[in-house]
């Protein structure tokens, strides 16, 4: 494979840092991904160069930015193969778009007594949004269980939808587990029973092509801060049927067609869902963030980093008492382990001290803690950047770590 991992290294300044005197390995890219230089200049350009407020003035200013603007709509459109641009909604992120569906569509069509089927695996992002929404209306989370392994028991899915299920929401790819759910049959099984799917992409977006029309999502959610883009920028990509159809999630600037103090009406989609002044910067650099990962491709970018998860699984194997949280037969991302009689926390705060950054915790997945009766874990996870040299500089210090703390 062509992949040439010193090159993709470069454009990432602050890989070349020091940390406490040892070189950075940088191995939480799932919480959030380092910036290239071409995102950095883009937003360093927009600013020196032409920033003004889109979609309200009539000068060049505004003009070349509300085409800049508009132009990574499409752009996010052709990534994910989504039917038309009016789908893609800007938001603040996956969170920010997860409680736009929670609120719009709960507020539409969730009654008394129905249900929302939420997978045990998801991020506290999937499911507290969706315990609000229930909570006003008086509705139900129905918890849709995972094997010992991390995997979605099909047959438990397919006996908990009834005629009162109104959504399906779980995660394309687990924060904590890694494992790449088979969302193309949860999809199929939900639609044969007339219920829409929200998939939440924050960890797939990143790793794994996406084509929204092939897999028939209804609502398809993920962050541009873990696909090497800016902060504050998130998709929500919703059929145009469901868009529609929804009512606004917020009110004020764009979103409005006309009002009055009798009555206010409301933009065509997307418009309707994007109040006030977006994050214009960020949205736009997060375009040059898609341009990186087209070029390096993504398939090559997916067949890299499974490459590096498996060679980082066969060495943590290698350590005693180390016992890792989801193995899948699909995963990507990320690996969660614990070390017998050694708290996570400990391994991550030494670790720290060697220049390796982990995550510790969990994860904000609680529910995954409790399925395995833990209080958190560490979390590995990986970039296109990550090096095989990443991996055995952090073997070699969790070793070290290991040494240190067994009683």
């Amino acid at each position: 494979m062509n992949y040439d991992i010193q090159k993709i290294r470069s454009w990432f300044p602050v890989l070349e840092q020091k940390i406490y005197n040892r070189p950075l390995i940088y191995l939480d890219s799932a919480a959030s991904s380092q910036k290239p230089l071409q995102v950095l200049m883009k937003e360093d350009e927009l600013y020196k160069s032409f920033y003004g407020n889109i979609h309200r003035a009539a000068h060049f200013m505004a003009d070349k930015t509300t085409l800049e603007f508009e132009a990574v709509r499409t752009q996010v459109q052709k990534f994910i193969n989504a039917k038309s641009r009016d789908e893609i909604i800007f938001t603040k992120g996956t969170t920010d778009s997860i409680n736009l569906v929670a609120h719009s569509f709960g507020e539409r069509y969730l009654n008394e007594d129905d249900e929302i089927i939420v997978s045990e695996m998801e991020h506290h992002s999937n499911i507290v949004p969706w315990q609000l929404i229930a909570g006003r209306k008086r509705a139900k989370i129905v918890k849709l269980p995972f094997t010992e392994t991390g995997e979605i028991e099909f047959d438990v899915f397919q006996k908990l939808i009834s005629p009162k299920t109104k959504l399906v929401a779980i995660a394309h790819v687990s924060n904590v587990l890694g494992t790449i759910n088979k969302i193309e049959e949860i999809i199929k099984i939900a639609h044969k029973n007339n219920v829409p799917v929200l998939i939440d992409g924050a960890q797939a977006i990143q790793h794994i092509p996406i084509n929204v029309q092939k897999l028939d999502v209804d609502f398809y959610a993920f962050s541009a801060h873990k696909m090497y883009g800016p902060n504050g920028v998130g998709i929500l990509y919703g059929k145009e049927k469901w868009l529609n159809e929804m009512p606004p999630y917020q009110g004020g600037g764009e979103m409005i067609s006309e009002v009055t103090f009798e009555k206010t009406t409301f933009n065509d989609i997307p418009y309707k869902f994007e109040a006030g002044t977006p994050n214009i910067t960020s949205v736009i650099s997060f375009g040059a963030a898609i341009n990186v990962i087209e070029e390096i491709g993504l398939n090559k970018i997916a067949a890299w980093e499974q490459k590096i998860m498996h060679y980082t699984t066969i060495k943590l194997k290698e350590i005693p008492n180390l016992k890792i949280y989801g193995e899948a037969s699909e995963k990507s991302g990320v690996i969660s382990f614990n070390i017998d009689k050694i708290h996570p926390y400990d391994i991550g705060a030494l670790l720290d001290k060697m220049g390796i950054a982990v995550r510790t915790g969990t994860h904000c997945a609680s529910p995954v803690m409790q399925h395995f009766n833990i209080h958190g874990t560490v979390r590995v996870s990986f970039g296109m950047y990550t090096s095989i040299e990443d991996i055995n500089s952090f073997i070699e210090a969790l070793k070290k770590v290991v040494n240190m703390l067994k009683t």
